[in-house]
């Protein structure tokens, strides 16, 4: 069961950042004993991908704290966002970790349907954060993009390293995080729909 919870919390981080629970599954395999990939997912802890991920993060990071630009990126996201979610819910999943120990339990076929499951959990917060951002930045005049891109991704790197070593605190914070953003656009948009009215 833990591993499912694993997996769920780092697919959701990527539905935040694809590149954060990506890279700290392969740091953590790589640096630490807290994170064991099976053999299929070595490649996570690999150098280059640790490289490559971590250039990528410093790109999306920068781009996604201005206004305008975050939409285009979120656009640009839809298709990495998921895909990430997938690999990070396959690979934490089957990957050894402080709190799950025997990780075969659950994946012992394929790794084709934690993949899609991970695809459509990333897909939520990813869809959340990409309706979101437009209404946060004309409530805010763009000063909120900044802030907003911050708390995502503090909220991606709380997930991802509670998904590791506290999976079912990783789910508590990802329940809290989903109704946090839900009550956020509820509001702004009964906001916009007050100032429509008043024009």
């Amino acid at each position: 069961m833990l591993e499912i919870i694993t997996g769920m919390t780092l697919a959701a981080s990527a539905g935040l950042n694809a590149y954060i629970p990506m890279l700290g599954l392969g740091l953590l395999a790589r640096f630490t004993e807290l994170v064991q990939l099976p053999a299929a997912w070595a490649w996570l802890e690999n150098e280059w991908a640790l490289g490559v991920l971590g250039v990528l993060l410093v790109v999306e990071a920068l781009v996604d704290k201005f206004p305008a630009l975050d939409s285009v990126n979120d656009v640009l996201q839809t298709a990495v966002r998921p895909a990430s979610g997938g690999i990070v819910f396959a690979a934490g999943s089957s990957s050894g970790t402080v709190a799950v120990a025997d990780p075969a339990e659950f994946i012992a076929s394929a790794q084709f349907w934690p993949f899609v499951l991970g695809v459509v959990i990333a897909l939520v917060p990813h869809a959340l954060k990409s309706l979101a951002r437009p209404v946060i930045n004309a409530l805010t005049a763009g000063a909120g993009a900044a802030l907003a891109s911050t708390l995502e991704d503090l909220g991606a790197v709380l997930l991802t390293v509670l998904a590791v070593i506290v999976p079912v605190a990783g789910l508590a914070v990802l329940v809290i995080v989903v109704v946090v953003l839900i009550r956020r656009l509820g509001r702004a948009r009964a906001a916009r729909a007050a100032r429509r009215s008043a024009v």
